[in-house]
């Protein structure tokens, strides 16, 4: 057994108890169907269509049940396949989906690098993987392998500046306790990581806190024995070397550079986003979704339906109708965005099975009228994933 197996066996990542299921949820990127729709299918799949989907390293589940239960709840046909190398990951992912449920789900202990062995997918969940295989570029590839015409990916991949300190603690925890089970190598850390100086650079990074949270956190971040980090460069030339494009980080306003101040003209889209992320200084993890290298997603007009995510209806119509800036919270900072107060009473009936032609018809503006106060609102809430098109609810 290698050491990453060992780790989740001992310490299935991340950690969940199956009994939390009957009071909550976990939701997040990638995963959710709509946010699927927007970034992979224009926000215009046939949600009548069943979706076939694999959970490429599905830990514990969170990708898994929030994907099963939203389609579930949808009423929308699917089917799953589960994929770990962890046996007891599996068995609370197992426990998490019979606690709902939920079916249509098959569960597999295996690699992912023999995805294709199960079939094609429309969609392939990889999410906290691939950084912690030998050859990353395997891994993309074999996912690659898996992945029906028109299908997709959504990933999560690390990020090393808002990571910063994580690795020389990796490194030196290494060198001092190779050799010990895991049980050992948790409690030999820790005794260390208490003497540590609150100068070490580790200590003041505010953006990771895994280690806080529970011991398979603890152990995750700062024990694991095979860890990359990628910087949009390398997670690009790597995505291009696989045959993968990348169809859009989850929060894309993240990653303009003119958030920041002027930006020279003719600089490209992957050099803005690295730059961005340079002076962000804060993303520890990258977060989007790909499909395959040449492949077209359709533009949608006035028949896309938009959905708001994670966003109250009620609070974000009040702030708009009275000029007030939204605060939007990103990793570490904050970001005000203030969006013209025509856009409330169209805002209003957004309730993801209106299409924009519906929402201006019931907010009483002509086409032109529309795009005027509809353009700021898409630029800033499709931005930074708050907003979302998507058909999963059409005739719903």
């Amino acid at each position: 057994m290698s050491d990453v197996q060992a780790q989740y066996e001992a310490f299935p990542y991340p950690e969940r108890d199956p009994a939390d299921e009957a009071r909550r949820l976990i939701t997040g990127s990638p995963s959710d169907p709509r946010e699927m729709d927007h970034f992979l299918w224009g926000g215009q799949r046939d949600w009548s269509r069943p979706l076939r989907v694999l959970c490429a390293g599905g830990g514990t589940g969170d990708g898994l049940i929030q994907l099963a239960q939203v389609m579930t709840s949808a009423k929308r046909p699917y089917e799953i396949v589960y994929l770990d190398m962890s046996q007891a990951a599996r068995r609370v992912a197992e426990a998490r989906a019979a606690a709902r449920g939920l079916t249509g789900i098959t569960f597999v202990t295996g690699s992912l690098l023999d995805a294709a062995e199960h079939g094609v997918f429309d969609y392939i969940d990889c999410c906290g993987v691939l950084h912690h295989l030998p050859d990353p570029a395997a891994g993309f590839a074999a996912l690659r392998a898996a992945l029906a015409p028109g299908g997709g990916l959504g990933f999560m991949v690390y990020a090393p500046y808002g990571r910063a300190g994580v690795y020389p603690l990796q490194e030196a925890f290494g060198a001092l306790f190779a050799g010990m089970d895991p049980a050992a190598r948790l409690t030999a850390a820790r005794a260390v990581y208490d003497k540590l100086p609150e100068g070490h650079v580790f200590k003041r990074n505010p953006h990771v806190v895994d280690h806080e949270v529970s011991d398979a956190g603890f152990y995750d971040l700062l024990l694991h024995s095979q860890d990359r980090a990628f910087d949009v460069a390398s997670l690009l030339d790597v995505m291009g070397q696989t045959g993968w494009d990348l169809a859009g980080f989850c929060k894309p306003a993240a990653y303009d550079p003119a958030r920041f101040g002027a930006v020279p003209d003719g600089m490209d889209g992957p050099a803005r986003w690295a730059v961005a992320e340079k002076l962000s200084g804060s993303m520890k993890v990258h977060v989007g979704y790909a499909r395959a290298a040449g492949g077209a997603v359709p533009k949608g007009g006035m028949d896309r339906i938009p959905h708001l995510h994670g966003l109250p209806a009620a609070p974000l119509v009040k702030a708009v109708q009275a000029g007030k800036a939204l605060p939007i919270k990103h990793g570490g900072e904050t970001v005000r965005v203030t969006l013209p107060k025509g856009a409330a009473p169209v805002l209003a009936g957004v309730n993801g099975r209106r299409s924009l032609a519906q929402l201006a018809k019931g907010a009483g503006l002509d086409p032109i009228a529309f795009h005027t106060v509809w353009g700021p609102v898409e630029a800033a809430l499709c931005g930074w994933g708050l907003m979302l098109y998507s058909n999963l609810l059409k005739g719903r």
